[in-house]
């Protein structure tokens, strides 16, 4: 039976007053459910990563990171690598976001030296894709959506896919 995600991205909100409120929240109405096959997982911002993990210490819920540079270390200012992720509890990290491919430029090329690192350090990505409502509109979605898998994920050897979620 396949695992069931639910998962919830807060993008660039929440300080942490209201991250730990949240999640204060978010643990009681989670630990009543019966969780059969079902993650559940939460990417508050960076500077909450860490207070998020401790925070859900013992409960059903997951943190994961919203991003993560390819390089260990560097003149990569504001940026967070999988060694700093791994220090504070993080295992999984979300990649190719559709505004950081529209608003940062992300290319499937550099989507692709990500996981690459993802992969090298033991990590799991949930790698997002997906199509603009003009290339929807021109029909072209599915070749958007081809290329964006095969461009930054085929490379990877069949091992690799189990750290994978699309």
């Amino acid at each position: 039976m396949r695992t069931k995600i639910v998962a919830g991205n807060w993008k660039l909100n929440y300080d942490k007053k209201t991250t730990n409120k949240f999640i204060e929240s978010l643990k009681k109405s989670v630990d009543k459910l019966p969780l059969k096959n079902t993650r559940v997982i939460i990417a508050p911002t960076f500077v909450n990563l860490s207070s998020a993990v401790e925070k859900v210490e013992k409960s059903n819920i997951e943190v994961v990171a919203q991003n993560m540079h390819q390089a260990t270390s560097g003149a990569f200012t504001g940026e967070i690598s999988a060694e700093m992720l791994q220090s504070v509890g993080i295992d999984t990290v979300i990649l190719g976001h559709s505004e950081r491919r529209t608003y940062f430029n992300e290319t499937d090329e550099s989507l692709a030296k990500k996981v690459d690192a993802v992969i090298e350090n033991k990590m799991e990505t949930i790698f997002c894709f997906g199509e603009l409502l003009e290339d929807r509109k021109s029909e072209n979605h599915f070749a958007v959506v081809e290329s964006q898998l095969s461009n930054a994920l085929f490379h990877l050897p069949a091992e690799a896919w189990k750290s994978i979620v699309l």
